[in-house]
């Protein structure tokens, strides 16, 4: 399964705590169309005529974008690649450019799913994280998307947020549940370097965030959503049965995928590439028809580390035949070594030919795959 991936540098605010490639000036916007056009353009044999089935339009916040802007983007995608078989279709967006017009107008495009920045309906937590929107906002935008005729919908949360108490992240979670969003981003708050966030706590001017909170809501997060019929498919992301992240599976499950614009990531056959991180500089490339990338191959113990970290956090787990096939029976006798510690703990259990994290052991799933890391 083939996927593009396009980034759209732009947003009308700056969220404290993020940390990806991101302007709040629009000043650059036709000359990024443009040169994102180019670079379409110039990377059309990318997949070697293969069809894609997923593309997701993130950011940043595409949904910044007119009509026309998007159309032109897709029309040269159309050119370039094989769409005739596109299964999903995602656009990010934030919940005040969901307006009534604004989603009629996304029914020229083929977009078929969107993926909601809801993160709270509170207004203490958006004020924590300077997001632009407000509560009232983000329950109009789901509202309006289904009005509209969009049923695959994606919304996302943020817990750990200082002054969250549990019951208001047992609203949130229950509210996209009324709602009947099909499928839940939740991701716990994390202080990134170089953030407003970060400057903010260092200096004393916003209160940091607790790991226990985070444990605690997380543990809230898979409760209700399991009670009302959510599949924990992934750490982070919870659907009714059938309303997976197309897109995102593959990254998960190591399919390729081609990454369109300032700072996105692509991957084949063990090759990893990716586009500078400066709007500026990838447009100046692309003017001079300069694919604006870096490449690496990945060796073995790469290849397997990134494994065995995106595999564990789904619920299909590491296929432990996968690794014996792939990197032999010295890797495989290694992993089921250094995995014995967090099966005696009941963070990872054994079924069959897979290692699973447990409940108690998915809020650390990060830090247990990186130990089960080889390193030769």
């Amino acid at each position: 399964m083939a996927g593009i991936y396009i980034h759209i540098p732009f947003c009308r605010q700056a969220c404290h705590y993020c940390n990806f490639h991101f302007s709040v000036s629009m000043r650059n916007r036709p000359a990024f169309i443009d040169a994102l056009v180019r670079e379409i353009e110039l990377r059309s044999d990318y997949f070697k005529g293969k069809a894609v089935e997923t593309l997701y339009i993130g950011g940043g916040t595409p949904s910044v974008l007119g009509i026309s802007e998007l159309i032109k983007i897709f029309s040269a995608l159309g050119k370039c690649f094989e769409l005739e078989k596109l299964k999903e279709f995602t656009l990010e967006a934030n919940p005040d450019d969901l307006t009534s017009e604004k989603l009629m107008s996304l029914r020229q495009l083929p977009v078929n799913r969107l993926s909601i920045g809801v993160q709270s309906f509170h207004h203490s937590d958006l004020r924590y994280m300077n997001r632009i929107h407000s509560p009232v906002q983000a329950c109009e935008s789901i509202a309006n998307a289904r009005k509209a005729g969009f049923d695959n919908i994606s919304a996302d949360l943020i817990y750990g947020t200082p002054g969250m108490t549990n019951r208001m992240w047992e609203e949130n979670i229950m509210q996209l549940i009324e709602f009947g969003v099909p499928h839940i981003s939740a991701y716990a708050l994390t202080v990134e370097k170089k953030t407003s966030l970060e400057y903010f706590i260092r200096k004393g001017r916003a209160d940091d965030v607790s790991e226990e909170q985070c444990a605690e809501q997380f543990d809230i997060l898979c409760r209700l959503c399991e009670t009302h019929g959510y599949e924990h498919y992934e750490i982070s992301n919870f659907c009714i049965p059938g309303k997976y992240s197309l897109h995102n599976l593959s990254y998960w499950t190591g399919k390729e995928y081609l990454g369109l614009g300032p700072s996105a990531h692509s991957y084949s056959n063990g090759r990893r590439c990716w586009n500078v991180s400066n709007t500026s500089s990838y447009i100046e490339s692309l003017e001079h028809d300069m694919l604006p990338l870096e490449c690496e191959e990945l060796s073995p113990v790469q290849s397997f580390n990134e494994y065995v970290m995106t595999s564990l956090r789904t619920a299909r787990g590491c296929d432990l035949g996968h690794v014996r096939k792939e990197w032999g029976e010295q890797m495989l006798a290694g992993l089921e070594k250094r995995a014995v510690k967090y099966i005696e703990r009941s963070l990872l259990t054994r079924e069959d030919s897979h290692l699973l994290i447990t409940r108690q052991g998915k809020f650390l799933a990060d830090g247990i795959a990186a130990d089960l890391f080889s390193d030769s």
